[in-house]
């Protein structure tokens, strides 16, 4: 093999072990203007956009024991890989993809290693944001104890408030 490609290879993998997922997009119709501005949206949540050769990809995937991306790999392919948050990232990704009519479709994606189809991506694309989950977690863990402090609460100011009728009474 030509160092040139080992060195195509070894960027694709560099890429692809930036984190546990990669979207694959088409972006055959997009202009360089729109790429930009995806790779802005992209990158306030430290993802990355990066225009590879189909063949590269398939060898870095194979290299990295990722599910059999061939299905995907046909016309021009971007990967999106990078940032904390995958379902941010789709969320991007989806709407770029409706605020641009129809350009850069998402393929498919792969995350924690398992194959996720283009209805997949898009639906983890609605989920909410890790910080918005775990804030979800904890309100969930916080409710017991605060609706414990609420019913003992409750029994002296009911008590006081019997008491305020029956002086008011007389």
């Amino acid at each position: 093999m030509r160092s040139e490609k080992k060195y195509l290879i070894n960027e694709a993998r560099g890429y692809l072990e930036k984190s546990n997922y990669v979207f694959l997009v088409n972006f055959q119709r997009t202009t360089v203007f729109d790429v930009a501005q995806l790779r802005e949206a992209l990158g306030k949540v430290g993802g990355e956009f990066h225009v590879l050769k189909n063949s590269t990809l398939k060898i870095a995937a194979e290299e990295l024991s990722l599910p059999s991306l061939d299905q995907a790999l046909q016309g021009q392919t971007a990967i999106v890989v990078g940032g904390d948050s995958p379902s941010e990232v789709a969320k991007i990704l989806v709407k770029f993809h409706k605020e641009k009519e129809e350009k850069c479709p998402i393929k498919i994606g792969v995350l924690n290693e398992k194959l996720l189809n283009r209805e997949e991506v898009i639906e983890l694309s609605k989920l909410p944001s890790l910080e918005v989950l775990r804030a979800q977690f904890l309100g969930l863990l916080n409710a017991p104890g605060t609706q414990m402090a609420r019913v003992l609460q409750a029994m002296p100011e009911s008590i006081l408030n019997v008491l305020q009728a029956k002086a008011k009474k007389e």
